[in-house]
């Protein structure tokens, strides 16, 4: 299925985004149907924030764990972000074949949440790390760094 980026103006009409698009749609014929699938495009300088702020918050938590130096940390990384978001509310219920329930995250990717599902849940990422992760914290660096994702 070919992909074209489309921008939408007002009346409902869906206009092709530059020249570029403008061409590859010359094959289609004028006054025919066709059927398509709409993706809204996600901001992509707040899915930098979201995983800025992971990494503030996966860097804060682990600063004391000095046991896990040996650790993988991108192993360790991903399993801090999809707990997080766990604890954010944003999971699927799963059972596994033994019958057991478990919570598995919800995907961040772009093609699994839109924009205003993942704003929401990036307020409750913030809500439940200020629970989990910052709830003892006295440090006013910590804390400054912490409000400049609000």
């Amino acid at each position: 299925m070919a992909k074209y980026q489309m921008m939408k103006l007002p009346g409902g009409v869906l206009a092709p985004l530059n020249d570029d698009e403008a061409e590859r749609l010359k094959s289609f014929q004028n006054h025919e149907q066709y059927e398509i699938e709409i993706k809204r495009q996600r901001n992509p300088a707040f899915h930098r924030k979201v995983f800025a702020f992971f990494n503030f918050c996966f860097e804060c938590w682990s600063t004391d764990k000095t046991e896990w130096q040996y650790f993988d940390e991108r192993t360790q990384f991903e399993k801090f972000r999809k707990d997080l978001t766990i604890m954010a509310g944003f999971f699927n219920k799963i059972y596994n074949i033994r019958g057991e329930l478990r919570l598995e995250a919800k995907s961040l990717k772009y093609s699994e949440m839109e924009q205003d599902e993942f704003e929401a849940c990036y307020n409750a990422l913030i809500n439940a790390a200020i629970k989990h992760i910052f709830n003892n914290t006295r440090d006013e660096n910590t804390i400054n760094q912490l409000y400049s994702f609000f």
